[in-house]
């Protein structure tokens, strides 16, 4: 180990290894240090080694791997705290289904004794396989141990997790499969060989073999037969394929097989697709394709290398070979500029003339066709083209398409070098375009507002959905709203007749609110005036005033108010009222109590009483109308401040978290902003509890 060691040792760098740490943690934070080494965090390129081209296997094979690539460096999430940055190198992924719950047994045997193999299975359930790279959530069990040689699950396993070093075992505990559930499982190399291992599955009770035996599904035939496509009753190893189709035979035996081919195996290990292509045409008739073994000396085999039985077979019938017709035309949308017409067969997209030539279109208003094309694959064949149009049909009704010569010479070929015939026509109906403007009638009121909306419903609409201020109020034709808030008013339509739809939206301002509301002296001090301020909202044109005081005004804002302070009491209450009135005819009242004090000169009581009979049992600033800034704060013959107030109509009981102070002498300190003269004010006196 130390000579693996030593290669990671630089001139500004040597790493040491103690007992106590765990070995298999360091060497993978070494190698995401050097990526370098060994070719770590290379692409890799041969199917298998990503989770995109997993290697389907099953529960009743081994599966032999002779050497693995250098590739990888692909971070892993791994549910280990160890700081240790693990990733998959020289990987192979394996994909397989579980067809009956229970636990994964599983042995994977290095080629090389000496290498350090490790593992981690992810349930990739309805996800992208490339989701094990970033998603924790699919984690299953694993094994990053730093030790050499078998690894696996078994049931002396006694955990599903075991991270890097040399402290762990090679074997974790026997994870539990889930039924339908489909996996990937993860074979990583970390040693610095390219040795390869066998993978088998056993000792578990979950079973990961298909119970579904091989056989041929059905068959179709195109082009007269030169071509004839196989459908799987499920997928197949796309190497137990024989290329010259010598795993089938013809009867009645018209032209010789010549070539068989996987739907797929291009990039992938399975198909469940074949393509078989004879010597030539066939005649039309019935005809089957029977199983035998190839010259690679067997049928078609599944994963778990299960054949097809020879003498399975599937029959198909040769039909006359006929041009392809002009389909259908996918649902026309509203104004459509593009018409997309669907053909049964695939269409040759050199055929289709690029200026849309091929094509007119005729009807209740002018259409020029301005281009055509196919959605052109790899084989440049398309079963759609789009025909394009050199303005929406505004216009409804029905329309026509039909098929002609282009500047091309020619209609359109199939993939059997078929032509349309010119002049097949498909008939269309293009819907009206459709309006939401609407009209609407405003009914004001004084306590509410009523708004009548109306929509003429031409050209066949038959949906409606009204919205006030992005609420759905109605699904009527039209619709009235009575309104209590008055203001801003946000109205939609939104209309369609099944094709078509539009939408408006409309501002109304709802200005008539009439609400009364002013300002004024709350408190009236002795020689002092009340002062009035309107406040009213809405367009006011008459305001009436009545002072409470036998005085009335019909000015906006009146002029100051004298009050006679009381002489009897401390104080008294008058009640000022004002009516608005505005241009519709309507009227709003508003009235406010105005409190005229025979004095507002502050004073602190020298003593209280508080023994709550309802005299004298607060102490607080008396009087204090016009003090801004107020605090009062009292302290107790120790010094320490028992009270504290910032509002002077709040009244201290003589209590200190509830308990009553004793009877004696306290001192009291007020301060305040004068509100007549803007000076500071600061007082001192002494009050006295007698209880």
């Amino acid at each position: 180990m130390q000579e693996y060691l030593s290669a990671f040792c630089s001139d500004a760098i040597c790493l040491r290894v103690n007992n106590s740490m765990k070995l298999k943690a360091l060497i993978l934070v070494i190698v995401g240090m050097f990526s370098v080494h060994y070719g770590f965090s290379q692409a890799c390129t041969t199917l298998g080694q990503t989770p995109s081209t997993a290697i389907p296997v099953c529960g009743i094979d081994t599966f032999s791997q002779t050497i693995v690539p250098d590739c990888g460096g692909t971070p892993i999430p791994v549910p280990c705290n160890d700081g240790a940055a693990y990733s998959d190198i020289r990987p192979f992924w394996y994909k397989f289904t579980c067809f009956t719950g229970g636990t994964l047994g599983m042995l994977i045997t290095p080629n090389n004794l000496n290498d350090d193999y490790d593992w981690q299975l992810f349930d990739i359930t309805g996800k992208n396989p490339n989701d094990v790279y970033t998603n924790a959530s699919l984690f299953v069990a694993c094994n990053w141990s730093g030790n050499t040689g078998l690894t696996g699950t078994s049931a002396a396993g006694t955990r599903l997790i075991n991270c890097a070093g040399t402290s762990y075992p090679t074997f974790s505990s026997m994870p539990t499969l889930i039924q339908g559930h489909e996996y990937l499982l993860l074979l990583s190399n970390f040693s610095p060989s390219q040795q390869g291992y066998k993978l088998s599955f056993g000792g578990g009770t979950a079973s990961i073999t298909d119970p579904k035996l091989p056989k041929l599904g059905s068959a179709l035939a195109g082009c007269g037969g030169v071509k004839v496509g196989i459908k799987l009753n499920k997928k197949m190893k796309c190497n137990s394929i024989a290329a010259n189709g010598s795993d089938f035979t013809l009867s009645p035996a018209n032209a010789t097989i010549i070539s068989a081919a996987g739907i797929g195996c291009g990039n992938g290990f399975d198909t469940d697709s074949l393509e078989i292509t004879m010597s030539g045409a066939l005649m039309p008739g019935n005809y089957t394709l029977t199983m035998k073994n190839g010259a690679d000396g067997n049928t078609l085999l599944d994963y778990c290398n299960r054949n097809i039985p020879v003498g399975d077979a599937v029959s198909f019938t040769v039909f006359p070979i006929q041009p392809t017709p002009m389909d259908s035309l996918t649902a026309v949308a509203c104004a459509p500029d593009v018409l997309r017409l669907v053909f049964r067969r695939p269409i040759n997209c050199s055929s289709i003339a690029a200026d849309g030539t091929d094509f007119t279109v005729s009807g209740p208003s002018p259409v020029t066709v301005t281009g055509a094309s196919g959605n052109c694959g790899t084989n440049n064949q398309t079963t759609s083209i789009q025909v394009r149009l050199s303005a929406p049909i505004q216009l409804g009704g029905t329309y026509q398409i039909r098929l002609q010569r282009g500047t091309d010479g020619n209609t359109l070929f199939d993939d059997c070098s078929q032509e349309t015939p010119a002049g097949s026509t498909i008939s269309f109906v293009v819907a009206d375009t459709v309006s939401a403007d609407f009209n609407y009638q405003v009914l004001l009121g004084c306590k509410t507002d009523t708004v009548v909306l109306s929509h003429d419903g031409r050209n066949g609409v038959n949906s409606w959905t009204w919205w006030s201020n992005n609420a759905i109020i109605s699904n009527q034709q039209n619709h009235t709203i009575i309104y209590s808030v008055f203001g801003q008013k946000q109205i939609k339509l939104r209309v369609s007749n099944g094709t078509c739809s539009d939408s408006t939206t409309v501002a109304i301002n709802l200005d008539n609110e009439l609400k009364a509301a002013f300002d004024v002296t709350d408190v009236v001090c002795p020689e002092d005036f009340a002062t009035f301020i309107d406040r009213s909202i809405g367009q006011v044109i008459s305001w009436s005033w009545d002072f409470g005081n036998g005085f009335s005004s019909n000015q906006k804002n009146p002029s100051p108010q004298k009050y006679n302070a009381p002489t009897a009491t401390r104080e008294i209450f008058y009640t000022a009222r004002l009516i608005v009135q505005n241009a519709n005819n309507c009227f709003d009242t508003l009235s406010k109590q105005i409190k005229a004090v025979n004095t507002c000169r502050i004073a602190v009581p020298n003593a209280f009483t508080p023994n709550n009979d309802g005299r004298n049992d607060f102490l607080y600033p008396l009087n204090a109308y016009k003090a801004d800034n107020l605090i009062f704060r009292v302290f107790n013959r120790f010094g320490q401040m028992v009270y504290e107030t910032r509002d002077w109509t709040r009244k201290w009981d003589g209590t200190v978290n509830g308990k009553p102070q004793p009877s004696g002498t306290y001192v009291w300190v007020l301060q305040y902003i004068d509100r007549d003269t803007k000076q500071s004010v600061f007082k001192k006196g002494t009050t006295i509890i007698i209880r």
